[in-house]
C-alpha cells in the first residue's frame, strides 16, 4: 500500500470515528453513527484510526450526500427533521415557525446542534444563490463582487459562497432565545477540535476551499465575546482558525475588509477581550511565559487577520515606494558570525510577515486604517510580556516559539522599544567580541567602542571626518557602543557626554545660516534645502547621527515633518504629505483642484514651476518635457499637482535625502526597526515625547543620600518645579537628563534620582546626566532653592552636567 492510499484510508477511518457514516441504523461498533459507539476526542480518534488501518477493520460506506433539492424534508410541518443535513435561512425560519406553533423548540435546538457541530454540514449551509457572471456587464459584475452577500467573480481572491446577510438575519433571530444560544456554544465546543485536526493533519482547506465558510459563519455570531464563549468555545475557535493556511487567512482579511465598520470592530473587540480575559485570569512569570499560552497566541494570530483587514479596507498607498538599493548582494563567503554559529541572531534585513506578503500591503502603506492603530494595542498583554525572552524567540527560536514581535500591532511603543534595545545591545556586545577576536589574531590593541574625540569649536568637522573614515573603512564599527570625548575636558562618557555631543552637532547642522535645511516659521519644522551648497557627506552625517541616537537610546531635539520618517521607511512623498511639510503650498494646490471655473484661462499655469535658490534667485523646473508649453487645465490638473508634490518632496531633494538615508541605514539596516515600528513611532524613538507630565516624574523619582519624599527640601523642590513655566521645565530636563524631551512612554519612565549633596550652601545644584541624577544641597528655604536651581539650569551648558 502506498503512502497516498494509506493516508486516504486513515482519513476515512478518522471521519468514521468522529462523524460516522450517516446511517441511523448502522450496526458497525467502530462507527460514530452506531448507537452503541462511545464518542472519542480528536486525539484518541486519530490514534484509533491508525490502529484500524493496520488491521484492515470494517469500513462503512458513507451515505450518499443528498442534493440540494431533496436534502430538505418534503413536509416541514412534521416534527421529525432528521433529514436536514445543512441549513438555509428559509429552513431555520420554517422550523422556527413550526416550533412556535407547538410551543416546543427542542426540534430547532437539535437541528442547530447537529449542523453547527458538523464541519461538513456547516460548509454546505447558508449558500447564496449563484449569479452567472455572463449575465452581468463587466463593470456591474465587478461591483457586485465587492458587496457582501452577493456573488464574487471567480477571479476575486475573497470569493465566498456564504450568503452573509442571510447568516446575520438567522443569528439575530436565534440570539433572542437562550436555548439556542446554549446549543450554539455546545456545538462550537464539539466542532472546533475536529476542525483544528482537519486543518492541521488532513489539509481540509486545500482539499475544499469552501472549508473557510465555517469560520465566516461562526465569526458572524455577535455574542462570541460573552462569558458563555470566553472560557472554552472562543479559545478553541481561535486555535482552529490559527491553523488555516496563509492563503485562507488572506481571503478572510480581504472579505472582512469589505465589512462595514461596526462588524469589523466587533470582531477586533472579540479577540481583544479574549486576550485580556486570559491574561488577567492567569499569572505569568519567567517560567510560565505568556508566549506559551495557546489561547493568547491563537487570539493574537486571529487579531492579525482583522488588523490587515483594517489596513486593506482603509486608505492605502501601495505605490510610491522608494527604490530599495540598500540590500547587499549575497556572498558565498562565510561571515565570522556564521563561523561562530550565530548567523540566526545576526541575520540581515527586516523580516516580512507572510500575511503581509500574501496581501501585498504593509502598515507603512496605510494612510488611514478602518480602525485606528491604537485600538489594536493590548495594554494588559504588554504588562506581562517578558521582552528579553520574547526577543530571543523572535531572533533565534522563531520556528519553535511564538514571539509577540511577529504581531507588532498589539505592542505599544514602550514594549517594542525594549525589543529594539535588546537587539542593539546584543549587536554592540557582538562587535566587542569580534574586535577582541581580531585583535588577538592580529596582535593589535582592541578597540571595542565607537570612540569620537572632538573639539567643541570644530565639532562638525571633527565628527564628519571621523565618521566618514569609519563608514568607508569599517562600517560595522558604527554598531559599537558610542563613547564621546571633548578635547581638553576630563570625564568618562556614561551617556551624558554623548547626549551633549548629539545636541551640539544638531544645533550647528540645523543652523539656518549653514543652509543645509530650510526652516518654516509657521510649522516650526525643517526641510532639506534643495539649493544647499553643502556636500553629501554632511547629510550622511546627519543620517548617521539619527541612527546612532536610536542605536544608543538617546533622544534628539529634531524637528522634521512626518514625510521624512515615511521616506526613511521606504515610501515616497505624495500630495497627501504636503499639509504637514508645506501647508501653504498644499492649500494652493488644493484650491487648484477644487476650482470650478476655467482653470486654463483664469490661472494661466504651465507644467513649469519656479523656486528660489540659496541666494534668492529664481530657478525654473519643467515638471514634464517642454513643460513651459503645456498649460494646466481642468483635465490635467491632478497630474500637475502630483508632479509638483513629487518634485518638492522627492526629486528636488533627492541628492540630499539619499545621502541622509544612506547614513541612517549604515546604523539601522540590520535592525528590526523597520519591521516593528510605523513612521510616527520612529519619530517618537528619535525625538521623544513632547508631552511633559511632571506629576508622573514625581511619582517615579527615587531619593538617595538621606532624602525621602517627605523631606522638606524635596517638598519645596517639587512645588518649585510645578510652578515653572513650560520653557523652564524643559531647561530643567535638559540640565538633569541632557535632553528636553520625555523618553518613549513619558516622564514616568525616566527614573530620575535626587541625591543629597551636603548641607545648606551657596553652591549650585549639579547633575549626572548619564544617571539622570540631580545633586541637590539641603537649602535652608524654598526661595533660596528656587533661585539656585534657576541659575543652574539657565547657565548649565558646558558645565554642571557630568
Amino acid at each position: 500500500m502506498n503512502r497516498t492510499t494509506a493516508k486516504h484510508l486513515i482519513e476515512r477511518y478518522f471521519r468514521q470515528l468522529t462523524e460516522g457514516c450517516g446511517n441511523g441504523n448502522c450496526k458497525n461498533e467502530l462507527c460514530a453513527s452506531c448507537r452503541d459507539f462511545q464518542p472519542l476526542d480528536k486525539n484518541s480518534a486519530a490514534v484509533r484510526a491508525l490502529e484500524l488501518c493496520k488491521i484492515n477493520a470494517k469500513l462503512c460506506e458513507p451515505k450518499a450526500p443528498s442534493t440540494e433539492s431533496d436534502a430538505q424534508p418534503a413536509d416541514l410541518n412534521k416534527r421529525d427533521f432528521s433529514d436536514i443535513h445543512y441549513l438555509t435561512e428559509n429552513t431555520v425560519f420554517m422550523i422556527l415557525s413550526v416550533c412556535e406553533e407547538e410551543g416546543d423548540y427542542s426540534a430547532l435546538i437539535r437541528v442547530i446542534g447537529k449542523v453547527f457541530s458538523n464541519a461538513g454540514a456547516l460548509v454546505k449551509s447558508f449558500r447564496k444563490e449563484p449569479i452567472a457572471a455572463e449575465a452581468l456587464p463587466r463593470d456591474e459584475a465587478q461591483q457586485e463582487s465587492g458587496q457582501i452577500g452577493t456573488s464574487f467573480s471567480s477571479a476575486d481572491a475573497c470569493e465566498v459562497t456564504v450568503d452573509i446577510d442571510s447568516v446575520r438575519r438567522v443569528y439575530d433571530r436565534l440570539q433572542t432565545m437562550d436555548q439556542a444560544e446554549a446549543a450554539l456554544v455546545n456545538a462550537l465546543v464539539y466542532l472546533t477540535p475536529n476542525v483544528e485536526l482537519d486543518l492541521e493533519y488532513l489539509d481540509a482547506y486545500e482539499t475544499n476551499p469552501d472549508y473557510l465558510n465555517i469560520f465566516i459563519i461562526l465569526m458572524e455570531n455577535g455574542n462570541l465575546h460573552s462569558p458563555e464563549y470566553l472560557e472554552v468555545a472562543l479559545p478553541q475557535l481561535c486555535k482552529a482558525m490559527s491553523k488555516l493556511p496563509v492563503s485562507a487567512l488572506a481571503r478572510l482579511s480581504k472579505l472582512w475588509s469589505k465589512y462595514d465598520l461596526p462588524h469589523l470592530r466587533r470582531m477586533m473587540e472579540t479577540f481583544q477581550q479574549l486576550i485580556t480575559f486570559t491574561v488577567v485570569s492567569q499569572e505569568y512569570n519567567a517560567e510560565n511565559l505568556v508566549n506559551d499560552d495557546e489561547t493568547v497566541v491563537a487570539a493574537c494570530k486571529c487579531l492579525k487577520v482583522v488588523f490587515y483587514a483594517s489596513l486593506v479596507g482603509g486608505d492605502v498607498d501601495v505605490e510610491h515606494n522608494e527604490d530599495d538599493d540598500s540590500e547587499e548582494s549575497d556572498s558565498d563567503e562565510l561571515t565570522l558570525h556564521e563561523l561562530l554559529g550565530e548567523e540566526r541572531l545576526y541575520k540581515k534585513g527586516p523580516q516580512v510577515d507572510p500575511l503581509e506578503k500574501e496581501l501585498g500591503v504593509r502598515p507603512v502603506d496605510s494612510r488611514k486604517p478602518l480602525i485606528p492603530f491604537e485600538d489594536f494595542v493590548n495594554e494588559s498583554l504588554n504588562d506581562v510580556v517578558e521582552m528579553d525572552k520574547d526577543f530571543t524567540f523572535f531572533k533565534v527560536d522563531a520556528e519553535t516559539k511564538f514571539s509577540f514581535q511577529t504581531c507588532p500591532f498589539i505592542l505599544n511603543v514602550v514594549t517594542k522599544n525594549q525589543g529594539l534595545y535588546y537587539d542593539n545591545r546584543i549587536r554592540m556586545y557582538s562587535e566587542r567580541r569580534l574586535t577582541a577576536l581580531y585583535s588577538m589574531v592580529q596582535g593589535q590593541q582592541p578597540n571595542p567602542y565607537l570612540k569620537l574625540k572632538v573639539r567643541r569649536d570644530h565639532i562638525i568637522d571633527d565628527a564628519l571626518v571621523r565618521l566618514e573614515m569609519i563608514s568607508m573603512e569599517n562600517p560595522s564599527d558604527l554598531k559599537k557602543q558610542l563613547f564621546v570625548e571633548f578635547e581638553g575636558e576630563q570625564g568618562v562618557d556614561e551617556g551624558g557626554v554623548s547626549k551633549e555631543f548629539f545636541q551640539l552637532v544638531l544645533e550647528e547642522i540645523f543652523n539656518p545660516d549653514i543652509g543645509m535645511f530650510t526652516y518654516d516659521d509657521d510649522t516650526k519644522l525643517f526641510w532639506f534645502n534643495s539649493s544647499s551648497l553643502e556636500n553629501e557627506a554632511q547629510y550622511t552625517l546627519v543620517g548617521i547621527v539619527l541612527g546612532l541616537a536610536i542605536y544608543n537610546n538617546c533622544i534628539l531635539d529634531v524637528h522634521f515633518p512626518m514625510v521624512v520618517y515615511r521616506k526613511l521607511m521606504g515610501k515616497r512623498g505624495t500630495y497627501l504629505d504636503l499639509p504637514d511639510s508645506h501647508p501653504v503650498l498644499y492649500q494652493s494646490l488644493k484650491e487648484l483642484l477644487d476650482y470650478g471655473g476655467n482653470v486654463e484661462e483664469d490661472m494661466a499655469l504651465t507644467f513649469q514651476i519656479s523656486h528660489t535658490d540659496l541666494f534668492g534667485s529664481p530657478v525654473l523646473y519643467d515638471l514634464k518635457e517642454e513643460g513651459e508649453d503645456i498649460p494646466v487645465s481642468k483635465e490635467n490638473r491632478q497630474e500637475f499637482v502630483e508632479l509638483y508634490a513629487d518634485y518638492i518632496l522627492n526629486k528636488g531633494v533627492e541628492r540630499q535625502f539619499q545621502a541622509f538615508k544612506k547614513g541612517f541605514l549604515m546604523v539601522t539596516s540590520e535592525s528590526p526597526m523597520k519591521y516593528l515600528f510605523r513612521p510616527e513611532e520612529v519619530e517618537l524613538l528619535i525625538c521623544g515625547s513632547r508631552n511633559l507630565d511632571f506629576e508622573a516624574l514625581e511619582k517615579t523619582t527615587e531619593y538617595d543620600g538621606g532624602y525621602s519624599k517627605d523631606s522638606q527640601v524635596i517638598k519645596d523642590f517639587w512645588e518649585t518645579i510645578h510652578s515653572f513655566g513650560q520653557e523652564q521645565k524643559k531647561m530643567f530636563l535638559q540640565f538633569t537628563t541632557g535632553t528636553d524631551r520625555a523618553p518613549v512612554g513619558g516622564l514616568g519612565k525616566l527614573k530620575m534620582i535626587i541625591a543629597k549633596n551636603g548641607p545648606d550652601t551657596d553652591r549650585l545644584p549639579t547633575s549626572h546626566t548619564c544617571f539622570n541624577a540631580l545633586l541637590l544641597p539641603e537649602y535652608s528655604s524654598k526661595e533660596k532653592l528656587r533661585e539656585r536651581l534657576l541659575k543652574a539650569i539657565t547657565y548649565a551648558k558646558g558645565f554642571g552636567m557630568l
